[in-house]
C-alpha cells in the first residue's frame, strides 16, 4: 500500500480499475480520509453511510455512490455490511464528474463489479471497463445535510439531540440544561447551521431514520425512534424535506430490472482490506489513510 492508502500493485498492467471488498462487522467506521483514485463504493448486502463536508449518503444495495479522487469522507456501517469499492484511475477514466454522485446498482452492475474483481484476460478486461462505464447512471437522490452549529451552548444541544433525536424539549427548557436563553440559542441556530431550529431538528430525525429506513425497519417503529408520534407524521415530514415518502426513497432490489446475461459471470475475489483504515467497536481505532482534519463536518456519527 502506498502512504496515501491506494492499492499497489494490485491492479493489472493496462487496466484503469481494481475492486477491493471489505467486510464490515457492525459499528465499523472508515474515519475522514481522501483517495488519489475515484472511488464507486457499493453495498453487497448490509447499508453503508457516505459523508462528505456537505452531506449524508445511505446507500443500500441499489445504489452506490461516486466518490470523486481527493475528497475528503468518511464511510461506515451500523449493521454488518460488505461494501465492494471500484478505485479507478483518473487519467483513464471516461467518467470525470467533479462532485459525488449517486448511480443505480442494478443486478447487471453487480455482477460486472463481481466479474472484474476476478482474474481477466486483457481484452476481456477492457471491454468490462467500458460496459461498467456505460452503466454508471445518476440518480436523483435526495441528500440530508445536517449542519452543526458551533457556539457552545448550540453545538451542546445539538450533540444532546443527535443522541437521542427523539427528546421533545423546546429550546426554553433546552436553556436551562445549556445555560443559554431560547432567543439565544434559536439565534444561534438560525446563523450557524442557515435554518430555523424547528427545521434543523425535523433533518436531523430524518437523517437519523435514514440507515433505519434502508435496512427495511418498519416506519412504525422508526417513527417513535426518531422523535415522531405517529408514522404518518414522519412520512410528512420525510416528504416534506426529500419531495418522497420513505418507500420511494428506498425501492427494494427486486423492484429493478433484471438483466439477461448469456452466461453467470464468476464469484468475486475478495481484496484484501487496505485502502481504508477502519475502527470497530472494542477495537484501538486506527487513523485513516490520508486523513486530515475537515473543518465544516455535515453530519458525522
Amino acid at each position: 500500500m502506498s502512504p496515501a492508502g491506494q492499492p499497489r500493485g494490485s491492479v493489472p498492467d493496462g487496466a484503469a480499475l481494481v475492486v477491493v471488498t471489505f467486510p464490515m462487522p457492525a459499528g465499523t467506521r472508515f474515519d475522514w480520509h481522501t483517495h488519489e483514485d475515484h472511488q464507486l463504493a457499493w453495498a453487497a448486502s448490509g447499508v453503508l453511510t457516505v459523508l462528505t463536508g456537505a452531506a449524508t449518503w445511505v446507500l443500500p444495495p441499489t445504489r452506490a455512490l461516486w466518490i470523486p479522487a481527493g475528497l475528503p469522507h468518511e464511510t461506515a456501517s451500523d449493521g454488518h455490511a460488505t461494501m465492494r469499492s471500484l478505485y479507478i484511475k483518473p487519467g483513464l477514466s471516461p467518467v470525470t464528474w467533479a462532485e459525488p454522485t449517486p448511480v443505480a446498482a442494478s443486478p447487471l452492475l453487480a455482477e460486472l463489479i463481481g466479474y472484474l474483481g476476478g482474474t481477466l484476460a486483457a481484452d476481456h478486461r477492457a471491454h468490462a471497463e467500458i460496459l461498467l462505464a456505460d452503466l454508471l447512471t445518476p440518480v436523483p437522490m435526495t441528500t440530508i445535510a445536517v449542519r452543526l452549529p458551533v457556539s457552545p451552548p448550540a453545538r451542546q444541544l445539538a450533540q444532546a439531540l443527535r443522541a437521542d433525536p427523539a427528546d421533545h424539549r423546546t429550546l426554553q427548557e433546552w436553556g436551562r440544561e445549556v445555560a443559554a436563553s431560547g432567543r439565544t440559542l434559536a439565534r444561534a441556530f438560525a446563523a450557524e447551521t442557515g435554518v430555523p431550529f424547528g427545521r434543523w431538528r425535523t433533518q436531523l430525525r430524518l437523517a437519523a431514520a435514514l440507515p433505519l429506513l434502508a435496512a427495511g425497519e418498519p416506519v412504525s417503529r422508526i417513527a417513535g425512534r426518531v422523535g415522531y408520534d405517529t408514522p404518518s407524521a414522519f412520512v410528512a415530514a420525510f416528504r416534506r424535506e426529500t419531495g418522497q415518502t420513505p418507500a420511494a426513497y428506498f425501492r427494494s432490489r427486486q423492484d429493478l430490472p433484471k438483466p439477461r446475461l448469456a452466461r453467470r459471470l464468476p464469484e468475486p475475489q475478495p481484496g484484501v482490506a487496505g485502502c481504508e483504515r477502519q475502527r470497530v467497536p472494542g477495537q484501538l481505532s486506527r487513523p485513516a489513510h490520508c486523513a486530515r482534519p475537515v473543518t465544516d463536518l455535515a453530519f458525522s456519527p
